[in-house]
């Protein structure tokens, strides 16, 4: 999905017509079912190229315009047939040998080709993507004006699908960024969306898609997979699901308009306790999440619940803004981009829990990715929070969403993430320091790591300290 529908990398999502992720993100091209966005930096125009020396940090590109792909008219603007160099201002000097190859194709099928009347825009967005695709970047793609539309209504919170963020994994099980599918490269639930119609027809986080409507996935790349399973409200797909290594079985989802609710809340041990749950990270997740804890905190609850269960990302800046509830300075997160430059990005310094009194737990499952990692790892390196459950997914990359002239967009990955003790935890994921497995046969009534979340606040201050320390 960090996103996510526009966030600050997925957040796989967007950041700032909103989404969410990175899973992630998490994400998401216009359709209900996104890859981990986890981190997405808001959509913007190309523009002229800058020096390297010029480049900003996440947040910075977030509230600016766009520079990475100057020179992204390269293959629509300034091009005569038989004329090169001067006239192709995209085409920097010292590339002109590695770009005659192409514009001697695009000169030989625009004079030459005698199968019918030429595309011009098909040949220049084919072109686009050829390159996109070239990267073997799962989480970089290019999207027609449609699709980058769809994508920021996913962002926005509401598509037609089935409510389900995917991911891929190796035969082993392991996090991969593969992008062609194969006995390899699985497509993979990350987590349904909370009350779709892929949750209802019983389809969990870790079943493996191999199938569309009885016709194999192998060969198809992820968005080629994605296409098939979206579709419009009222009419069904067919998915058959490998789970746990058994034999394919085969679910009918009937898709329908899915509109998330990102902000959960409820109250817990008897009032004692605060429980939010945060399922995407739009902008407006971040301000529901802080209206949410300033009621619990107003309430006079000092213990609190922060569930990214099954959370695939979205902005990064709704990840700072979350995290930094609970830290009072320092660092969020690091940006590492193309050259290597590390550079910081910290706590907004407007947090209303920050201080220790208030004690939180994060939960995490397989199924939370990209900007809930930012905030898992965030508030475990500043040692601000325990986190309890399983292992993260794994996404440690942040995305932009790039307009083109045509209205056309790239989603791009311009930068790893690092946590505030530099950890890079793509493929790796957030370890928690209470693990707690989920069993495959948990009934809706049953939840582990929450009964163990709980558990560990309701202590008495002396315990729960000591609790606290061991599990770290």
């Amino acid at each position: 999905m960090l996103s996510s529908d526009p966030s600050a990398l997925d957040p796989e999502r967007s950041e700032s017509p909103d989404p969410a992720a990175d899973p992630g993100s998490s994400a998401p091209l216009g359709n209900p079912i996104h890859q981990p966005a986890g981190l997405d930096v808001p959509p913007g125009p190309v523009a002229p190229r800058r020096s390297a020396g010029a480049r900003g940090p996440i947040l910075a590109l977030a509230l600016a315009v766009v520079s990475v792909l100057a020179g992204g008219a390269l293959f629509v603007s300034g091009f005569l047939v038989g004329q090169r160099a001067s006239l192709q201002p995209g085409t920097p000097v010292a590339a002109e040998q590695d770009f005659q190859s192409f514009w001697d194709s695009y000169d030989t099928i625009t004079s030459r080709y005698a199968g019918g009347a030429i595309d011009q825009k098909a040949l220049i967005s084919g072109a686009i993507k050829g390159m996109v695709d070239a990267l073997g970047d799962p989480y970089s793609a290019y999207l027609t004006p449609d699709q980058y539309r769809q994508g920021l209504q996913d962002l926005s919170g509401q598509f037609e699908g089935i409510g389900a963020e995917i991911g891929t994994k190796d035969a082993a099980g392991a996090t991969s960024d593969c992008t062609t599918l194969g006995p390899n490269c699985l497509l993979i639930i990350v987590a349904p969306i909370e009350g779709s119609p892929s949750e209802k027809a019983g389809i969990k986080a870790g079943d493996a898609i191999v199938a569309v409507d009885g016709l194999s996935l192998d060969g198809l790349t992820i968005d080629g997979a994605r296409n098939k399973i979206r579709g419009k409200k009222g009419t069904e797909v067919v998915l058959s699901i490998v789970r746990d290594g058994a034999k394919a079985v085969d679910f009918t989802v009937t898709r329908d308009v899915i509109v998330s609710k990102e902000v959960i809340t409820r109250d817990l041990a008897d009032g004692a306790v605060g429980y939010i749950a945060v399922t995407g990270f739009s902008d407006n997740a971040a301000t529901k999440f802080h209206d949410a804890l300033q009621a619990d905190l107003k309430a006079g609850k000092t213990r609190i619940i922060l569930d990214l269960r099954g959370n695939p990302g979205g902005y990064v800046t709704a990840a700072r803004a979350i995290a930094s509830e609970f830290i009072k300075d320092g660092a969020v997160f690091l940006e590492e981009d193309a050259d290597g430059t590390q550079t910081p990005t910290n706590a907004t310094g407007q947090g209303i829990a920050t201080d220790n009194s208030v004690k939180l737990i994060v939960l995490v499952d397989k199924g939370s990715a990209s900007a809930s990692e930012i905030v898992a790892g965030a508030l475990q390196d500043r040692e601000r929070a325990t986190i309890v459950g399983e292992t993260s997914y794994g996404k440690g990359t942040v995305q932009q969403w790039i307009q083109l002239q045509d209205g056309a967009a790239l989603k791009l990955t311009i930068a790893k993430w690092l946590t505030p003790n530099k950890r890079w935890i793509h493929r790796v994921g957030i370890v928690p320091d209470v693990p707690i497995a989920t069993p495959a046969d948990a009934g809706p009534d049953k939840d582990p790591a929450l009964d163990k979340a709980v558990e560990l606040l309701t202590k008495d201050a002396a315990a729960l300290s000591g609790a606290l320390r061991q599990a770290a």
